[in-house]
Parts: C-alpha cells; structure tokens; sequence
C-alpha cells in the first residue's frame, strides 16, 4: 500500500446495534475498494474482520477491527466496532481515535437501542456521521417508517441525501438527492440510470430543500440561489460538509450491503463529507516532564506522538499493538518513548492492519493508524512520543465491571496457568477485572456482563488451552459488635521450666472506625512494654469473628487493667491473653454480621423508571434520588450488593436491553436479623 498523506486520510468507525450489518458492510467496503477479491459472508465465518475463532462461532463481532480501503487517491481507515453494549472498551478506544462514523440502521427493525446508544456517544464527542439505512432489499420495509424513527429518536437534523427506488416495493436502486442522479442495481452491479418519472417530485423537493439549507449559509450562495441561478456543485458539497462537520447536518442514504448496493456512493461520501484527522479541533495532552497541557496539530511538521488504543495477543506475532498518530511520522527503527512510562523503545516491526493480515508500508503520516509487533511493555491507553518531546495523552476512562464470577481451572495442573493466561488477555481487554480474595479463596472475573466474560473465557480455553468451571461470586461479610462489654483474658501455663502469664481486661466497644486501641492502664498493672502484643492479639482475633469467622471490624477495644509476673510473663503471653479477652466478651457483647452496601447508578429510559425503582425496592435497596443526562434518567441508589450479584442480566431483561449501571462499594451495614442465621449457615457449609 501506498503513503497516505493526512488530508488524503479518513478515520472512520462503523457502529450499530447488534445485527445491522456492520461486518457485512465492511467486507462490501473492502470489496468496492479492491482490498479483497471476493466479500465474505458472517455465516461462511471468511470474514476479514471476524477472524477470531470465537466470533465466528458466535457470528458476531467481539473485538474492534482495523480496516484500511483505498478509493480515489483517498485512504479510509475503517474501525469496525463490536455492536454489544458489553464491549463498550473498544467502543470508547474506537471514539478516541476517530473523526466520523457510519452507523447502520437495519431498515426492517429502524433505530433500536444499540443505535441510539452509539448515537449518543458520538453526540458527546461531537463526531460527524452519516446513517446508512441498511438491508432495504428485505420485503415489507417501509423507508418513510424508518425515517421517521430516525427523526424522532436521533433527532430532526437527520436529512436524506438518497431517496430508495423500486417496483412493487422491491428496492432496486435509489437517487442521490444532492447530484440528482439514480442508480440501480441489475443483480450483480450498481450502474447510473435516469431517475423514474413517479420518484421526479419528490427527490425534486427534497434536492430544493437541501439546496435552500445550503443558500442560507453564505450571502453568495443565497443571491445565486434567489436569482434562480444553479449553485456549482463543488460549493454545495462544501457547504453541506460545513453543516456535517458542525453536526448541524446528519446524512441519511440506502442501500445494501450484502448487494453492495449504495456502497460506492457511501465511499464518495466519506469522502467528501467527512473531516480529514487535521480538522475540528487539535488534541490537547501534558509535557511528560512539567505536566504542563500541550497542544498538538495533526501535523507531519510537529514532534511524534501516538495513542495506543487496541491490543492484540497474536499466538505466533506476540502482543500487537495498533496506534492512531496524533502528530508527526513514523518509520521502521525509529526511537520512541512510552512517555507515560519513560520507556525507550525502537519500531523493529511496523505495518498496516487489515484484521489479522499485515501490508507493509514504509512510512505512516499524521493522522493514520499503524500496528507495532514484538514491543513489550505497551498496553492499550499508553502514549508513545518522540524522546525529545514527550507528551502524555490521557488514556480513555473505562467503565468498572457490573458483574463478578468466580472461575477455577478443571485441571488442578492449571493453576498456575490460569492467572499467565488472564492477564496476557487483559492487555487485549483491559476492560475485564482480574482479582483473588483471599477472604473467599475465589478468583474473581468482572466483566460488563456474561457475553463478555464468556468471550474472555473461551479466548482463554481457545488461545492458552485452559478450560475453568465457574462459580457465583461469595460475597464478603463483616462482622462487628453491638453492645460495650469488659472482659477478661488470662494466659497461664507452668511447664516445669520457664512459665508463661499474661493476663488483662479488656473493654470492647462499637467505633464507627475499623478497629482503635486505647490503653487506660494506671499503676503500671500491664507493663507499656506489652501494649503493642496485647493490641497484635487482637488485631489476629479480629481476623475470625465468632458467628461465621467474617473478619471483625467497627470495633474500640481499651486495655485498662490486668497484671504481670515479673519472670513468666512476655509478649506472646499477652498476645494470647488479649485472644481470650476477646473469646469472653462475645459472650455477651451481640455479635452481629455486616453486609457490603454499593452505591448505583441506574441509567433507563423514562419508561422504565417505575419498573427500575419498584425492582429496587424488592432488593432491600433505598433510592436517593434521580437526575436527567442526555434523554435519559439516572436512578442513584444504595442497595446490598447481595442483592445485585446478577443485575446486569436482570437489568437487561427488564428494561428491553436498554438500560446500563455503574456500581461502586461505600461501606458496611448490618444484616437484617432475619438473614442472619441464613448467611452463618451457607458459609459455615
């Protein structure tokens, strides 16, 4: 492949829900642009983009892809992004990197939630798109339906520059509103023909209207447009890609992409609409060595800088990593630095991505995207920099995981391998959480739900060989006390030899602090000497709680008397002493057992709000208010998180897929009575 400089570069990642044809296009974009011979198909699984075993056998994409095309002197770096709310990492590192989108709409289901959750983060980002409404050849689609969901869930600046043909509601082409040109597809290609006599009025209604919108933006176009003259076409395209660019302005088009109908004309559009990566705005980082913010232009003249937004683990390659160049150029050999890191490196391997294929190229200019092979020490989110200009972008915020399972190998030989293989994932995936606890003995997995973490583990199995069984989660109780008692400890032992005596009282309270120790000894009945063992007896007592052996916290323990013998006494003796004070005073101090409370953040549509709150209600949760963001509402509440071990499922189901929630632990809180015996008995097993 050839050198692509930045204004002949377009960055531009394909969104949609789950199901419109996101790969189905890409592989008819490459096909348009001669990249591959012949398209292929998610069912054949010979797809360039889902070449991973485990989206072919989902048949369904479960991991960004890069996808370069080449049309007319342009290079279009294609970003082909997973469609399930559950890989909103790579959602969010695509959104980075980009300056436009396609997102598709399935023209029989119209705008469903996946849709107008892309939609809505590509608004905050302010990124331009165009809609392409895909699978009009499906019998009974009813385009004015879809448009007008289109405008009414994604906003009224929707406008179609194309208007679909076709007898007996069979789709068979459709006219390019804004070069007022048909074409139509003769069953195995798209060719130019004139437009049908019952389509003239309307596409010559709409072309007038699209012309009025383009007058209004310059006093020149307005007295040509006033004067009836014809406004040259190169200045209608310019001022439509102003009002895109500004996202004034949403194109919508038709076509489909398993008949690459429209698909040429989506590339012109690309083309000529969308920003190249030196426009909008510059991007903004700090010096690595003041913190200082930088700005830097998308420029070839300015230092070197990179982001790393993907990583892939390549069984044979090693770890791979794909880079958007903010500034400068990039070469094989070149020195850079991870300058979030101070890391030298030297690019010994530098190629274009296409899915899991490589295309040398010998230099890569601002703007485009590369991979880098065989560095270690790289991980998604880095920068990489020139070493006499380090600049540090900020890495992308993910989302922490909403759900937990615990996994064990089924080959107790794999032990060890289990935790290598989950973290050489978690650089593909930085996403899903890996942590042990020691408390419950799990290894614990989170994840953004269980399509995601059953990826995580069947790339795991497929990659690493290593098959693991799955458990629920444990939750991690507390236990505290009630009520403030005194209690007495005495260790005595005589054994023929030297003996052993250490013997104290003890008052214990409830704090509202983990665990304090007070000494309120007179007339040196304990020696100060052996405060710091009776204080280590306890810190070790409170490790095992008398109900269920939950660790012991909110607890004020005070050393107030006690007494000594002046040769058996010593630290273990106190120690033990303070062990048994304890193992006294649960006798009648009301030992009680806490619970974990998580703080959520449920975002639904207005819909669903009573069904969220009522739900919330049943789960022992307390709500504590709503706030509105962006259409949506925001329900916060503080719930158990007992009780929420499995709501990203429950969640999904109950609000038609549509709702998302963030948690976040606050504190302990004491069990209901009821439950108490319940939870003793589970762990006790």
């Amino acid at each position: 492949m050839k050198e692509y400089n930045t204004k002949e570069i377009r960055n531009i990642a394909i969104l949609g829900h789950q199901g419109s044809g996101k790969t189905s296009i890409s592989e008819a974009l490459l096909f348009a642009g001669k990249a591959i011979d012949k398209k292929g198909e998610v069912e054949r699984k010979n797809t360039v983009s889902d070449y991973l075993v485990e989206e072919q056998i989902k048949l369904s994409s479960l991991s960004l892809s890069v996808l370069p095309v080449e049309w007319k002197d342009y290079k279009l770096n294609f970003i082909d992004v997973p469609g399930s709310d559950e890989f909103v990492g790579d959602l969010s590192q695509a959104l980075e990197v980009v300056k436009g989108a396609v997102i598709l709409i399935d023209a029989l289901k119209g705008v469903e939630v996946g849709t107008e959750r892309v939609w809505q983060e590509i608004r905050k980002r302010h990124i331009p798109a165009i809609l392409y409404v895909n699978k009009m050849d499906k019998e009974n689609v009813k385009f004015e339906k879809v448009l007008e969901d289109i405008r009414e869930k994604l906003g009224k600046k929707a406008v179609p520059f194309c208007w679909p043909i076709g007898h007996d509601e069979n789709f068979e082409g459709f006219v390019n509103v804004i070069e007022m040109k048909a074409r139509i597809f003769d069953g195995t290609d798209s060719h130019d023909a004139p437009i049908w006599d019952e389509k003239r009025p309307m596409v010559d209604e709409l072309h007038n209207m699209i012309l009025e919108s383009v007058a209004e933006t310059s006093e020149e176009l307005l007295d040509l447009y006033l004067a009836g003259e014809e406004i040259p076409e190169a200045k209608v395209k310019e001022a439509l890609r102003q009002g895109i660019m500004e996202g004034e302005l949403t194109p919508v088009m038709v076509g489909s992409a398993t008949k690459t109908i429209g698909v040429r004309t989506l590339l012109n559009m690309l083309v000529d609409y969308l920003p190249a990566p030196d426009e909008l705005r510059p991007l903004t980082g700090k010096d690595a060595k003041t913190n200082q913010e930088i700005v830097r232009h998308t420029h070839d003249d300015e230092p070197f800088s990179a982001y790393v937004f993907k990583t892939t683990v390549d069984p044979f390659l090693g770890q791979v990593n794909v880079l958007k160049i903010n500034s400068g150029t990039l070469k094989l050999g070149q020195e850079v630095v991870i300058s979030n890191k101070g890391d030298n490196k030297k690019i010994t391997n530098v190629f274009i991505p296409r899915g899991k294929q490589q295309i040398e190229c010998a230099v890569f200019h601002a703007g485009d995207m590369a991979a880098v092979a065989k560095l270690e020490g790289i991980e998604t989110g880095d920068t990489l920099a020139d070493p006499k200009s380090q600049i540090i972008y900020d890495a992308v915020a993910l989302p922490t995981p909403v759900i937990y399972i615990a996994v064990h190998p089924k080959n107790k030989n794999d032990e060890d391998k289990i935790s290598m293989a989950l973290h050489r994932l978690n650089l593909e995936d930085p996403t899903f959480e890996i942590k042990r606890n020691k408390e419950t003995a799990q290894l614990l997995l989170g994840g953004m739900g269980m399509t995601h973490l059953n990826y995580v583990l069947e790339r795991m199995k497929n990659m690493f060989k290593v098959d693991v069984d799955i458990d629920e989660q444990k939750i991690v109780y507390r236990e505290t006390i009630k009520k403030q008692v005194q209690a007495e400890g005495k260790h005595k032992k005589q054994s023929g030899g030297a003996g052993q005596f250490g013997h104290v009282w003890i008052r214990f309270a409830p704090s509202p602090n983990i665990f304090e120790f007070e000494e309120d000894v007179f007339g040196g009945a304990v020696p100060r000497n052996y405060f710091p063992a009776v204080e280590k007896g306890l810190i070790e007592a409170f490790e095992h709680g008398p109900l269920a052996g939950f660790p012991v916290i909110n607890i004020k323990a005070t050393l107030y008397d006690g007494s000594f013998h002046p040769v058996d006494s010593n630290e273990i003796s106190f120690k033990l002493a303070a062990g048994l004070a304890f193992k006294d005073a649960v006798k009648t101090c009301q030992p009680t057992i806490l619970e974990p409370i998580v703080k959520v953040e449920v975002t639904i549509k207005d819909q669903f709000v009573g069904d969220v709150m009522g739900d919330m209600n049943k789960r022992r949760g307390r709500v504590l208010g709503m706030n509105q963001s962006e259409g949506f509402q925001v329900v916060i509440a503080e719930v158990p998180e007992a009780e929420i071990v499995k709501y990203a499922i429950d969640l999904k189901a109950m609000t038609q897929g549509s709702g998302s929630f963030t948690r976040e632990f606050l504190r302990y809180e004491e069990v209901p009575h009821m439950l108490i015996d319940k939870i003793v008995e589970a762990y006790k097993k």
